[in-house]
């Protein structure tokens, strides 16, 4: 998706400012609201962001090499001790992708006890940042987005 000079602005102060709110990018924007700054993320730069558990908005790995960030910089991301775990045994991203019931049996082999469906949602919340993908195959499987060593992980309470 080609961006537009305010666009692509705009996005700089999304990784800059992250993590942000609505509030904060009305204010460095000159919005007259915050729904205003929602729908001009919704409607401009969808592919470049997401909310993490706090509401709050971040920017997607892509969002920080289009602005000209080092993709060899690190991204810190909040997360669950589960996803916390599956982090540290998902494939790596040049490895073969794993289906769900792989990442659980490797996460019981680590000594955590998950349900799959817990695994599943922790799967599809990791997607939503940036950090895992999803390869398409009979089923969905998934593997790391970006390097390993480049994520830093800040531990939430479940």
């Amino acid at each position: 998706m080609a961006l537009s000079d305010e666009a692509r602005e705009r996005l700089a102060d999304i990784v800059e400012l992250q993590p942000t709110k609505n509030a904060e990018l009305q204010d460095r924007w000159g919005m007259d609201s915050g729904s205003a700054v929602h729908q001009y993320l919704e409607n401009d730069l969808k592919e470049y962001y997401y909310r993490n558990e706090d509401s709050l908005i971040c920017a997607t790995p892509e969002a920080v090499e289009v602005v000209g960030g080092d993709p060899d910089d690190s991204q810190r991301v909040a997360v669950t001790e589960r996803q916390s775990a599956i982090i540290d045994c998902l494939a790596g991203p040049d490895e073969e992708s794993q289906s769900v019931v792989s990442v659980l049996h490797d996460l019981r082999e680590a000594d955590h006890d998950p349900f799959v469906d817990d695994v599943r949602s922790a799967l599809r919340s990791l997607v939503d940042k940036g950090i895992v993908e999803i390869v398409q195959k009979t089923v969905p499987t998934f593997r790391l987005a970006v390097e390993r060593e480049r994520v830093d992980v800040d531990t939430l309470d479940e």
